[in-house]
């Protein structure tokens, strides 16, 4: 009986928590929206700019490391920048959630990882609708392959769960430093640099490559990478290292989240 109970508590509690998502990342889209002519594929309107910007800079250069071919750089550097760009915006946006919202808190009771989460759901959505048919579209082109096209959730798991990890430690952390902000721009600056978004990662010299391994995004470009143009099936090395650093960060994150929780009301 008490097991029972317990157990239909749980649902009501995963229930509740689901609907809450729902209303907040609705919220969050027609917010950001708003009389919005192209909607949610403003997301690609900047890396596709960006992509064209560097072809145009670095294309002939790094084509050699693409065999010799500048439509290959360019798909390369397509890849690696809507990574940076989800995990820039969604950390970002993740940061001043649990603030923003605090007036909200210390008037209704609701769980305050719900802020942060719907922050990256809604880049998730936006993710999915926007940028994810056209790298679809590219790994068939490429590939030919439907084990491929399937492959393309691992790296984006990935990615999401380490979004979500540095999304609730700078959401905590900025309740407590209101600066953050500020230093985390340098932060999110030195992972874009130390990420092989408009570079190849061969080009890395070796004494710098242990540091580049540490970046938790190298891992997920260079497998999405491998999945959608290199024509291999998935290399399992590349999604298990960038599954294993996303589910470090999100320990880590949801960790200090957890433990710094109870405070959080005295300072919103």
């Amino acid at each position: 009986m008490r097991l029972s109970l317990k157990s239909n508590s749980t649902w009501l509690q995963v229930q509740r928590y689901w609907e809450l998502l729902h209303v907040l990342v609705s919220r969050n889209l027609k917010v950001r929206y708003r009389g919005s002519f192209l909607g949610v594929y403003w997301s690609l309107l900047n890396p596709l700019i960006m992509t064209g910007l560097y072809t145009a800079i670095f294309g002939a250069t790094f084509a050699s490391y693409y065999d010799n071919s500048i439509l290959n750089y360019m798909l390369a550097a397509l890849t690696g920048l809507v990574v940076i760009n989800f995990f820039s915006a969604s950390t970002s946006q993740a940061l001043s959630s649990v603030v923003a919202n605090g007036s909200l808190l210390n008037k209704i009771r609701l769980p305050v990882s719900i802020f942060p989460v719907s922050m990256i759901a809604a880049n998730v959505f936006q993710f999915a609708v926007g940028t994810l048919p056209l790298l679809a579209v590219m790994t068939l082109v490429n590939t030919k392959s439907l084990v491929n096209l399937l492959a393309l959730f691992f790296p984006f798991l990935a990615l999401v769960l380490v979004s979500m990890g540095v999304g609730f430690l700078m959401s905590a952390l900025y309740v407590f430093f209101r600066d953050l902000p500020y230093f985390y721009e340098l932060v999110a600056f030195m992972i874009w640099i130390g990420s092989p978004v408009f570079y190849p990662s061969a080009i890395v010299p070796p004494q710098v490559k242990p540091f580049l391994r540490l970046n938790p995004l190298a891992p997920i470009i260079e497998s999405l990478r491998q999945i959608t143009l290199s024509g291999a099936p998935p290399d399992l090395s590349l999604i298990l290292g960038a599954l294993l650093s996303g589910m470090i960060i999100l320990s880590i994150g949801w960790t200090c989240f957890q433990l710094w929780r109870h405070q959080f009301m005295d300072l919103l």
